[in-house]
């Protein structure tokens, strides 16, 4: 094979190797964080404020997981105005699961793990009281 020939058969494994390239990028499923990720980022000095109120409380929330179930213990739910407790699984969007929170006695609320796929999750508890709201999250693995 003479020096043209090479220079062809070069550019034509380049233009198919490209080829290849852009298809296998396109069919891609790319899934971000967030579906709302724009409008959250723009609130994110917001959720900042959320964070610094929840860390001057005495005694923050905590979730734990146990056999089959998610534990929330949190000592002021009798305060609780309104909550949402989200569990965003990074790789799957279609997997994240919402639950809302009411004020109750009980220092302990318990969640089911039926509905959750093994993985991992972004617990996420959202919740006001006293006309302030609070952010805290936990990475778990189920």
């Amino acid at each position: 094979m003479d020096f043209g020939k090479g220079i062809i058969v070069a550019f034509i494994s380049f233009a198919v190797f490209i080829g290849v390239l852009v298809v296998v990028c396109v069919r891609q499923d790319v899934n971000l964080v967030s579906a709302n990720y724009y409008q959250e980022e723009l609130a994110h000095s917001e959720k900042m404020d959320q964070i610094k109120n929840t860390n001057l409380l005495q005694e923050r929330p905590q979730i734990s997981l146990s056999e089959n179930q998610i534990e929330l213990h949190f000592s002021r739910f009798q305060e609780v105005e309104k909550g949402e407790l989200t569990f965003m699984r990074p790789s799957d969007g279609r997997l994240d699961l919402h639950f809302k929170i009411e004020s109750t006695h009980n220092n302990v609320q318990v969640f089911s793990l039926d509905g959750f796929a093994k993985g991992q999750y972004r617990a996420q508890f959202k919740w006001s009281m006293e006309g302030k709201d609070y952010f805290y999250e936990k990475i778990i693995v189920i």
